[in-house]
C-alpha cells in the first residue's frame, strides 16, 4: 500500500459494502481524470503515424562510429525506439536512465534514423546551457554525415536565431535544438517526424499543453533521470512505453553522499582535497542576492583556490563565458545557483556542496547530485542544512532518501520515493487524493490502466466486468511450505486473481511446477477456482451462490436449445428463464462440491461456444 500521506489506511470490514463503494467512487474519479489525459494517449494509439523503414546501411555505419561500447540496457532501449518508429502508430516512449547513462546516444540514433528518411527532428531542452551542450554533442557525432543541426538559445544573437528558425521552416535544417523558445509560434517545421524532450519534468503546464498538440502526429521520446511521478505513473500504468537504463557505463562509481549540518571546516577540507587531486568543485548557494557574498566568504576560507560565480540573472554572454572558463579549468570552484541542475557535463568536477539542501525537492537534489561522478574518479556530495531543529519532517525524508539511494541507476527508485513522500494531492490534483488514500496507488493506477483499455476498445461497456463472486468452502491458498518467500507468495496470489484467460492460468501452473515442484492441493484448488470464475464470467454469470444443497448461477441467458444441451451435459441442472438463473443440486461435502462447480463452468462454456459456432456457420 502506497498512499497519499503518511499513516495507516482506513480498513474496511470484510463482507461489508464500504470497500465496493470506495472502489466504485474511485473508478468514476479515475475515468474523469483519465478524460483529457487519456483521450490524448488513446487518440495517439488510434492515429496512424509515419512508419519509418528498417535500418539503412548509413544508420549501421553511424552506430559503428559510436566511440564507446553500449550497455545492455542501452542496446535494448535503442531497439525498442527503432521498433516504435517502424510501427504505424506514433511513438510515445519515456527513456528513464541515470545521469550519464547514455540517454543522449539513444536519442541521437533515433534522430539520425528520422533525418535519413528526410524528416525533421526537434529537440526541446529546459536550459540554455543544456541546449548548447546538446548542440555540441550532435554536431560532433554527425559531422561526417549530411545532416544539418541548428540551435536556438539566448546565447545566440537574434539574427542567427531567426536564420536557424527560417532554415528549419524551409527544410534546410534537419535537427533543431533549443529551449522552450521552440514552442513559439514562429517556429514551424517543414516535415516534422520526431520530437525529443529532455528532462521533461522541467517544463511547465503551459509548455506541456503546447507539446501535447505537437505529440498527436509525430513520434515522441521523453528523456529523464528522475521522471516526475505523474510521468512515471502514466508509464507504469501502461499509457506510455517505458525504457529504463539501469546499467552504469564501464568504470562509473557511485557518488559518496554526506548529509548533515553545515560545517565550515568540512567545506574547507572538501574543497582543498578536490583541488589537490586536480579536480573541480561546485558550491551551490541558491540565492542570487547573496551569492557574491558567499563567494567572498569562501575565498577567505580557501585563499589558494580560484572561484567563479554563475547564476541565471547574469547577462547571457557573461554567463556563457564563465561556464566555458570553468569547463576549461580556469576556476577551481564554481559558486552557483541550481542553474547547474540539468544535464551539464563537466567530467573533471567531482565534489558538490549544497548549502541549503533542505530547500530542494527530491528529484531536483538527485539531478544536482548527478553533476558530479561523471568520470572514473570517486565523487563526493555534501548535502548540508543549518540545523537539525530547523528541518521539516518532509525535508528530512527527502535527504534520507538521497542518502539511501547512492547506488548507480537509482533514478527510478528516487522517483517512486518522491511519489510516496509528495503524496497524491500534488500529483493528481487534490480532488483525486482522497481516492488514492482510500485505495493506495497501485489499485488506483490499475483502474487508470483499465480506463485506457476501455477507451481503446470502442463500443464496449463503461464499466470493466467485475470478477464472478464465487464462495466455495474449500482450502484454496498458496502454502508457506511450497513457496517460502512472502513476496513471491503475494505475487502468485496476485497473478492468479488477475488472470483473465484460462491459458494464463495454465502458463502459471507450468511455471510454478518448474520453479517450486508440483503444486499442492490448496494451490491447485485456488487455480481451479479462478478458472471456474473466468469460464462462468465468459458465460455471463456475475455470482454463484449456495443455499443448502442448491447452487445458483446468475444471470445466465440461455435459449431453449442451449438449456436442453446443458441438461444433457449436467444431469439435474435446471434453468429458469424468467429469473435468468441456472441451478443444480450439489454434494454437501466441500471437497465434492468444488468439482461440481468446475464441471458446470466447463459445460456452460462448451454450450455457449457450440451456439456461437452454429451462428457463424
Amino acid at each position: 500500500y502506497l498512499g497519499a500521506a503518511a499513516g495507516q489506511p482506513t480498513l474496511s470490514k470484510l463482507g461489508g459494502k464500504s470497500w465496493e463503494t470506495l472502489k466504485a467512487r474511485a473508478r468514476r474519479a479515475a475515468q474523469e481524470l483519465a478524460g483529457e489525459l487519456l483521450n490524448l494517449y488513446a487518440e495517439r494509439r488510434k492515429r496512424v503515424g509515419h512508419s519509418f523503414p528498417d535500418d539503412s546501411e548509413w544508420l549501421r555505419e553511424f552506430e559503428d562510429a559510436f566511440p564507446h561500447t553500449e550497455t545492455a540496457d542501452q542496446r535494448e532501449a535503442i531497439e525498442q525506439v527503432k521498433a516504435d518508429m517502424e510501427a504505424p502508430r506514433p511513438m510515445d516512449r519515456l527513456i528513464c536512465g541515470d545521469v550519464g547513462y547514455g540517454k543522449t546516444e539513444v536519442a541521437l540514433r533515433a534522430a539520425f534514423k528520422c533525418a535519413a528518411e528526410g524528416k525533421q527532428v526537434m529537440m526541446l531542452v529546459p536550459t540554455t546551457i543544456l541546449a548548447q551542450q546538446h548542440y555540441g554533442t550532435f554536431t560532433e557525432r554527425l559531422r561526417d554525415w549530411p545532416v544539418t543541426v541548428e540551435h536556438v538559445s539566448r546565447f545566440r544573437p537574434a539574427r542567427e536565431q531567426k536564420a536557424a528558425v527560417a532554415a528549419f521552416a524551409e527544410g534546410k535544417a534537419d535537427i533543431l535544438i533549443g529551449t522552450h523558445r521552440l514552442l513559439s509560434r514562429d517556429v514551424r517545421a517543414k516535415d516534422l517526424g520526431l520530437l525529443i524532450v529532455d528532462e521533461e519534468q522541467r517544463f511547465g503546464v503551459k509548455q506541456k499543453e503546447l507539446l501535447r498538440q505537437l505529440k498527436l502526429r509525430v513520434d515522441v521520446i521523453a528523456m529523464s533521470a528522475t521522471p516526475i511521478p505523474r510521468t512515471l505513473q502514466m508509464s507504469l500504468a501502461g499509457v506510455r512505453d517505458l525504457s529504463v537504463l539501469e546499467t552504469p557505463p564501464e568504470g562509473r562509481r557511485p557518488v559518496r553522499t554526506y548529509v548533515g549540518e553545515y560545517d565550515e571546516a568540512l567545506v574547507k577540507s572538501a574543497l582543498e582535497r578536490e583541488h589537490t587531486r586536480s579536480g573541480q568543485a561546485f558550491f551551490l548557494h541558491n540565492r542570487v542576492e547573496t551569492i557574491d557574498e558567499t563567494a567572498e566568504r569562501l575565498r577567505g576560507l580557501c585563499p589558494d583556490l580560484r572561484f567563479a560565480v554563475a547564476h541565471g540573472q547574469l547577462d547571457e554572454t557573461v554567463l556563457e563565458e564563465r561556464m566555458l572558463a570553468f569547463l576549461r579549468g580556469e576556476a577551481d570552484v564554481l559558486v552557483c545557483t541550481s542553474i547547474i541542475e540539468s544535464g551539464i557535463d563537466i567530467p573533471q568536477a567531482n565534489t558538490l556542496i549544497v548549502e541549503r539542501s533542505d530547500h530542494f525537492g527530491l528529484a531536483q537534489l538527485y539531478q544536482i547530485r548527478g553533476r558530479v561522478g561523471r568520470s572514473r574518479d570517486r565523487a563526493y556530495a555534501y548535502l548540508m542544512y543549518p540545523s537539525a531543529a530547523a528541518l521539516t519532517p518532509e525535508a528530512a525524508q527527502r535527504l534520507t532518501a538521497l542518502a539511501d539511494y547512492t547506488e548507480l541507476g537509482a533514478g527510478v527508485k528516487v522517483a517512486l520515493r518522491d511519489l510516496e513522500i509528495r503524496g497524491a494531492g500534488s500529483l493528481l490534483g487534490d480532488e483525486q487524493s482522497g481516492h488514492v488514500a482510500a485505495l493506495g496507488f497501485e489499485l488506483y493506477l490499475r483502474m487508470l490502466d483499465e480506463a485506457v483499455a476501455r477507451r481503446e476498445a470502442e463500443g464496449e461497456g463503461d464499466d470493466a466486468p467485475e470478477p464472478v463472486r464465487l464462495d466455495v468452502n474449500v482450502d484454496a491458498y498458496v502454502p508457506a511450505d511450497y513457496i517460502p518467500y512472502e513476496e513471491a507468495k503475494i505475487d502468485v496470489h496476485r497473478r492468479i486473481a488477475g488472470a483473465r484467460e484460462v491459458a494464463d492460468l495454465e502458463v502459471l501452473r507450468a511455471e510454478l511446477a518448474d520453479r517450486f515442484g508440483e503444486p499442492p492441493e490448496p494451490l491447485t484448488n485456488l487455480i481451479d477456482l479462478q478458472r471456474a470464475r473466468i469460464k462462468l464470467g465468459a458465460a455471463g454469470a456475475q455470482a454463484v451462490t449456495f443455499r443448502g444443497d442448491r447452487l445458483a448461477a446468475t444471470p445466465i441467458d440461455l435459449d431453449p436449445e442451449q438449456a436442453r444441451q446443458l441438461r444433457a451435459e449436467v444431469p439435474g441442472a435446471t434453468y429458469e428463464p424468467g429469473r435468468a438463473t441456472l441451478s443444480l443440486t450439489v454434494p454437501a461435502e466441500p471437497a465434492e462440491r468444488f468439482p461440481a462447480v468446475v464441471h458446470l463452468a466447463d459445460a456452460l462454456l462448451a454450450v455457449r461456444a457450440q451456439a456461437l459456432a452454429g451462428d457463424a456457420a
